[in-house]
């Protein structure tokens, strides 16, 4: 970690006016760096920029002007979303000066505790899981990062108090522009192939992804996905003195497989959650199956049955069994887990109850914005008819990965934005008996309005009517979180 002394007097850029944006220039500023704010939105859009001026911070909307990058700067800080091709960062790039995104800025101002948690798909829920654990546990989360608070400014709050340990969600986008930072308890859920627009290629990908453990030490703890072959890949690479990985398709307890696969880390401590017996594709239906903490000292600690978990699906037994194992190693007992594994409800957007209407019920899951999202959905229905409403922003994907799931577990589909026809094709392929189309139309609320109407002419009693998208928002909305609000205020205006 830097001394963050090191930066007063040095000129420094920041590059996005975005909530981490602003909260990094208010801590580079803090610090006594020269502090210049770019962003491309012209000033009358950009309402953040009053509140860094009143702190005599520079902010130039508008572009990228000439001059803005030169040899003098210290560091420039890019919103994570702004990808590497732009003409600034490729300018510092080729000057020699470092590229850093917030969650690299705050780590290396503090040193309150940090617990990382990155993955494609479930890394809110677990992190928001994880802060409601380690509250119930008596400890002092502040929850940040992809989600919550900019880093920049949950490391303020956490100085603030006493034993605060910060809880991150962390995209690769943010992880592909850190160098130092290092989480004491560092977790990868799963990787699935998605951002490939932003990334160019899975091999870039999973490196960003590798990055929350580059930098672990024997003090650390890593927590991985047994499951997930990209998960077990990176065990080489792993330098934590603790390794927990989860499972709920092999019981982990004395599992010799996988202490092979950990036996070339020397001196390795590890432990393991897993279910018992093992998954298997009725596991919603049997009424026996426990989730476990396994250590090596103690033996098997049961801690909760599946179905007594507040949400349902196997996806979200992987994000308990993850935000149980984060959470031990943080310091909670198993047993203090139970009562917050079972009152826990979705996060929005994620697999969200909206309501019954004619007893047909409804879900949002706009924040599925990959195939594999909306794959993890749709085993949380495993006996009722669902009516699945997808599409969006077309980043090239043919979509073949859901056609198992479609053939098994789609009724019918409507259908939505640029990926429309290649979603209909792979669900004709499927032989999925009702596909429905919502032409293009330049009013995007009222294509989700009617997509809601179709799909609710299509429910019986008892059925499932699900928007999961497959896809990102951007061909229709600013985001997945406006799709969501579209969504459910057509359908509580059925």
């Amino acid at each position: 970690m830097n001394d963050p002394q090191s930066y007063r007097g040095l000129p420094v850029v920041v590059i996005g006016l975005a909530r981490s944006g602003v909260e990094a220039a208010k801590a580079l500023h803090r610090l006594g760096a020269l502090v210049t704010v770019n962003d491309l939105k012209p000033r009358e859009q950009s309402p953040e920029a009053a509140e860094l001026e009143e702190l005599n911070i520079e902010v130039i909307c508008g572009g990228h002007p000439e001059g803005l990058i030169h040899k003098d700067i210290a560091l420039l800080v890019k919103n994570p979303g702004i990808p590497y091709s732009a003409p600034p960062i490729q300018q510092a790039m080729d000057l020699g000066i470092e590229v850093i995104t917030e969650v690299e800025l705050a780590y290396r101002i503090s040193d309150v505790p940090m617990i990382g948690i990155t993955g494609s798909n479930g890394k809110t829920t677990t992190t928001t899981w994880v802060g409601q654990m380690l509250d119930a546990c008596g400890l002092h989360p502040i929850v940040g990062g992809n989600i919550g608070i900019p880093l920049c400014q949950a490391v303020v709050e956490a100085e603030e108090k006493d034993n605060a340990i910060i809880v991150a969600e962390l995209s690769s986008f943010q992880l592909k522009g850190t160098r130092d930072f290092n989480p004491t308890i560092a977790a990868l859920l799963n990787v699935a192939e998605t951002h490939l627009d932003y990334h160019g290629t899975m091999d870039d990908y999973v490196t960003s992804k590798r990055k929350i453990f580059e930098n672990q030490g024997e003090k650390d703890t890593a927590v991985l996905n047994w499951d997930d072959s990209y998960c077990r890949s990176m065990i080489p690479y792993i330098k934590a003195g603790r390794i927990i990985p989860f499972s709920v398709n092999e019981e982990l307890g004395n599992n010799a497989a996988m202490a092979a696969a950990l036996s070339t880390q020397s001196g390795m401590s590890v432990g393991a959650m897993y279910v018992s017996p093992s998954y298997v594709p009725d596991m919603e239906d049997d009424l026996e199956r426990t989730i476990m903490y396994w250590d090596e000292e103690q033996g098997a600690v049961p801690i909760l049955r599946v179905d007594e978990l507040g949400i349902p699906g196997r996806y979200n037994v992987e994000n308990a069994l993850a935000a149980c194992a984060i959470s031990i190693a943080a310091g909670c007992q198993p047993k203090q887990l139970a009562d917050t594994l079972r009152t826990f409800r979705s996060v929005e957007h994620r697999l969200e109850y909206v309501t019954t209407h004619n007893e047909v019920a409804y879900y949002n899951n706009s924040k599925a914005t990959n195939a594999k999202a909306t794959m993890m959905a749709l085993s949380a229905f495993q006996d009722q008819g669902i009516i699945l409403i997808a599409g969006g922003l077309d980043r090239g994907s043919d979509y073949m990965d859901l056609l198992p799931v479609f053939q098994s577990q789609v009724k019918a589909l409507v259908v939505l934005g640029q990926t429309r026809h290649k979603l209909a094709r792979v669900a004709e392929m499927a032989g999925v008996a009702s596909i429905l189309i919502i032409e293009e139309t330049d009013q995007a609320e009222q294509a989700v309005y009617q997509a809601v109407q179709q799909a609710s002419e299509l429910a019986e009693t008892g059925d499932v009517v699900l928007l999961s998208p497959a896809c990102a928002s951007w061909d229709m909305f600013s985001s997945f979180e406006i799709r969501g609000n579209v969504f459910k205020q057509a359908v509580n205006e059925l």
